[in-house]
């Protein structure tokens, strides 16, 4: 295999080279950003013009080398409100150019300082049109960034890394993201006859913007970790049942399909989004399957089957379920008529599910949509009256 080698004008801060290399042995030549050594993943490209930190911080990116399609990247710096976990998920970094200053009353440090706490590999001055276009045409794909010395292997090794790294299909890591113990957030309803109970949730690699939305509907919210038994959510005496975004192949996650089908069993109440609406997928019996190169940006329209509007939505997916797009289904595990209750208009994928004869319902996007849009902010109220509606 002969490299082929694109370039873009390198405005990074260091002085260290570093190369991106795709597994079909493309390369892109630009400067380090962030930590400088090696780093491997799958590299997928976000859309979002805003909010790179809440981005670096959604632990759905883990084991992803993000590419930022928005050709200036911290210009507002980062701050201690806006993150969505407790530290930056993604695998690596990829930039066109970085802000050289922060520019915002809010920032208390800059994003460059932030990649290198937390030992984020990244390169600026790529031109990162031309790896969004690779990757549109050929499909998300594993890749390395090396920068520093590593930057110096041989370019025949450096392709020989990437191509042994792991790929995204059949990876299972809710386990590196999910929260160790359990954490507690009482409901922030106004009143407490506006409380409506317990939720238990299953964090997969849920988002701090989750949490306060379902706690701002007058749920008091125990988050679980990922390796939680339905013994550990009866114990709770949910009202409902909660499955968040999070990283990696639904078709790798039997357990928490498992899981999910205890609760469909028990009558309970589910909401999932992201990778909990695949997971509902599943549980209900459906496929599903890898998409070329994913959906990630806030920027994806959404039709609202039920209503006819179209959303703005944000997303991050790579994989998606399986199911028509038109009319019911019978869920082949027994669970009764399921629908496809919302379809991304791009390249009708099936963006959320409902099921007719059980309390139960996902969508593929991201409700809580920080930093924005928040057209679809409505589902936390569809889920709350859903579950009030139950319990009644």
């Amino acid at each position: 295999m002969t490299p082929t080698t694109s370039s873009g004008t390198a405005t990074g801060f260091a002085a260290d080279p570093a190369v991106l290399v795709l597994e079909d042995g493309t390369r892109y030549a630009g400067r380090a950003y962030g930590a400088v050594g090696t780093t491997l993943g799958e590299v997928v490209f976000a859309t979002g013009m805003t909010g790179y930190q809440e981005t670096l911080t959604d632990p759905s990116y883990a084991g992803q080398i993000v590419l930022q399609t928005a050709p200036h990247i911290g210009n507002t710096g980062m701050n201690g409100e806006d993150s969505e976990s407790r530290r930056i998920w993604v695998a690596g970094y990829i930039v066109r150019d970085p802000s050289r200053v922060v520019s915002n009353w809010r920032a208390d440090g800059s994003l460059d300082d932030a990649l290198v706490r937390d030992g984020i590999v990244g390169i600026s001055g790529v031109d990162t049109r031309a790896v969004t276009r690779r990757i549109r045409a050929e499909g998300s794909m594993r890749g390395g960034v090396f920068s520093g010395p590593a930057a110096q292997l041989d370019p025949e090794e450096q392709l020989r890394l990437v191509q042994d790294a792991p790929a995204m299909a059949g990876r299972n890591l809710s386990a590196e993201v999910s929260v160790p113990a359990a954490a507690f957030t009482e409901a922030v309803a106004d009143s407490p006859g506006e409380r409506i109970g317990t939720l238990a949730v299953l964090d997969l690699g849920i988002k701090q913007a989750t949490v306060d939305n379902l706690a701002a509907r007058g749920f008091d919210v125990h988050v679980l970790p990922q390796s939680a038994t339905f013994d550990d959510i009866r114990a709770l005496d949910p009202v409902a049942v909660f499955y968040s975004n999070g990283p990696g192949d639904p078709a790798a996650s039997d357990d928490h399909v498992t899981l999910l089908r205890t609760v469909l069993d028990e009558g309970l109440p589910f909401f999932g989004i992201c990778f909990g609406n695949q997971l509902l997928g599943r549980a209900l019996g459906l496929g599903t399957y890898k998409l070329p190169f994913g959906h990630r940006g806030i920027n994806q329209p959404v039709l609202d089957k039920a209503t006819g509007r179209v959303e703005i939505t944000a997303h991050n997916h790579g994989f998606a379920v399986d199911a028509p797009i038109e009319g019911t289904v019978d869920s082949p595990h027994g669970y009764g008529r399921v629908e496809v209750s919302h379809v991304g208009l791009n390249d009708q994928v099936v963006e959320g599910l409902r099921a007719l004869d059980i309390p139960a319902f996902s969508v593929q996007y991201h409700p809580e949509a920080a930093a924005g849009p928040h057209d679809a902010n409505y589902l936390f109220d569809r889920f709350a009256a859903m579950v009030k509606e139950n319990r009644a």
